[in-house]
């Protein structure tokens, strides 16, 4: 037993506190007697009069180790700084609480997510739709608009549309898909083979590179194109002074004769 910064921490005692018996601070405090209804599942951390334990290792705001504590001193210190008193680890035996400000914690947290969903990139999934018989030239068509979503990041749904007497030649979709994955394989490789799906057969091609790298490589394409842009806009600093104009003869006559 012993005191740590005014507290008196103590062994594996048991202190029998209540539930809203004890003082609570702020907005974030809960006083008073809890309903008697059963209470909902809360994904947030327990603090201040919401931890019933009798005790707590806790944890100063800067990360220091104060050691067990009665919960009611917890609260009285986290209430002399003016913060919460978290529950951080509420399985650890005792659980673990620390001393912060919860409001600031939520909204830090909150900014944190929001972050990482900025971040986050969903993979959008293209189809091109084509004829087992297309010509020559609407299959480059296809295939620019194929090469263009893989050289994006996207991934490309491709499928090929029978009609009538041509879903008896389902060879035909497969050669044409097979072209295909050949053709723009430096950019995309097949997912999901050919397969026959009612009267259309479909295949997937992925990108070779990830959205994220498709997207950054276009930021920069973008910033080098402003830099070319601005460079050709700007004059050359510390250009060549204009050059003297030309004497005309009749100066050049003058400066040339001399007394006799």
């Amino acid at each position: 037993m012993g005191i740590v910064h005014g507290v008196q921490v103590v062994g594996a005692r048991s202190i029998g506190v209540g539930p809203g018996s004890l003082g609570s601070r702020g907005p974030f405090g809960f006083s008073g007697h809890l309903s008697s209804t059963k209470e909902k599942h809360i994904s947030e951390p327990r603090i201040n009069d919401r931890i019933r334990v009798p005790e707590v290792r806790l944890v100063g705001p800067n990360g220091e180790q104060v050691g067990i504590v009665r919960v009611k001193d917890a609260l009285r210190l986290a209430a002399e700084a003016d913060l919460d008193l978290v529950e951080v680890a509420p399985m650890a035996k005792p659980p673990v609480a620390k001393l912060m400000d919860f409001g600031k914690f939520k909204y830090e947290n909150a900014m944190k997510d929001r972050e990482s969903r900025k971040k986050q990139v969903n993979t959008v999934i293209k189809e091109i739709k084509l004829r087992p018989k297309i010509d020559q030239h609407d299959y480059e068509t296809k295939k620019g608009h194929v090469e263009r979503f893989l050289t994006a990041g996207d991934k490309v749904k491709v499928t090929i549309m029978f009609r009538g007497r041509e879903q008896s030649k389902p060879e035909l979709g497969f050669r044409l898909l097979q072209r295909l994955a050949e053709d723009v394989q430096e950019l995309g490789v097949v997912e999901a083979r050919p397969k026959q799906d009612g009267r259309n057969m479909t295949m997937v091609l992925g990108s070779t590179r990830s959205k994220a790298q498709a997207q950054a490589e276009r930021r920069k394409n973008r910033e080098d194109k402003k830099r070319e842009r601005r460079d050709e806009e700007t004059p050359a600093a510390g250009g060549e002074a204009p050059q003297e104009a030309a004497p005309t003869p009749a100066e050049t006559t003058e400066s040339s004769t001399t007394e006799d």
